[in-house]
């Protein structure tokens, strides 16, 4: 798919990963569709990426059914098609299922701390996933559905809520893949590993040095190379339905 004039819709587009990939496809031409929960960190990047392209923002609660609904009716509104969404909004909660001290059990995972990871990252996608879909095909438009997945799709300890909504979401990128090609519409995942991101930034440096001597090209993955494979999935239009694992070559 050629991007330029494309409209792409990139949630949790405000900050980190999901602003990266907006610069990235600004650069190519495309037109942006942000939606984030945080007004304030919107606002900043609608200004930041206006002076490259048409950029607009949408505040929007993705585990929200109706806001998701509306929200993809205005993107329609403004732009007249969607042509790429790229699930990208997720959160993290980490904890062990269960803690115990000589067979006793002192403290549990929270159902609330299990499923709101469960909420954001697996049915939010879903829920955007859909109406996106839904948007392309009634606009008649080719396009592309990106689930940003996670190297902690196979399971890591201490995230159990975070590893099923992050297997979840690339499953449902092959299922997706196989579901709507009659339509014109391909579906892929990327899976990173340890990305410096601000929440890396923010570890102890012993940890985080610890973390770099795990990944075997010895340091850690870049924002710029996310978005570059997200770039590559939409401008190839013979992939589908694959789940790229961008790590270094780390695994857990």
């Amino acid at each position: 798919m050629e991007l330029k004039d494309k409209v792409v819709v990139i949630t949790g587009g405000a900050g980190g990963l999901g602003l990266a990939m907006a610069h990235d496809l600004a650069a190519q031409g495309a037109k942006l569709a942000l939606i984030d929960v945080d007004q304030t960190k919107l606002e900043q990047a609608c200004a930041d990426l206006g002076a490259t392209t048409e950029v607009q923002g949408y505040a929007l609660d993705i585990t929200d059914e109706e806001d998701v609904v509306a929200g993809f009716k205005y993107i329609v509104e403004d732009f007249g098609q969607v042509n790429v969404l790229i699930n990208n909004a997720g959160i993290l909660r980490d904890g062990l299922m269960v803690k115990a001290k000589d067979g006793v059990v002192t403290d549990r995972m929270s159902y609330q701390q299990f499923q709101s990871v469960i909420n954001v990252n697996l049915t939010g996608s879903f829920l955007c996933g859909r109406e996106a879909a839904a948007a392309m095909i009634e606009t008649k438009q080719a396009g592309v559905i990106i689930n940003i997945s996670s190297l902690a799709k196979s399971g890591n300890m201490g995230q159990s809520n975070y590893s099923a909504s992050k297997a979840g979401v690339a499953a449902m990128s092959v299922g997706w893949a196989k579901e709507l090609a009659r339509y014109n519409i391909r579906s892929a995942a990327v899976a990173p590993g340890v990305i410096a991101t601000e929440m890396t930034a923010a570890m102890k440096p012993e940890a985080l040095e610890r973390l770099e001597k795990m990944v075997p090209v010895g340091r850690l993955g870049q924002p710029a190379e996310i978005a570059s494979t997200v770039r590559f999935i939409i401008e190839n239009d013979y992939v589908n339905g694959r789940v790229f694992e961008i790590d270094g070559g780390i695994r857990l």
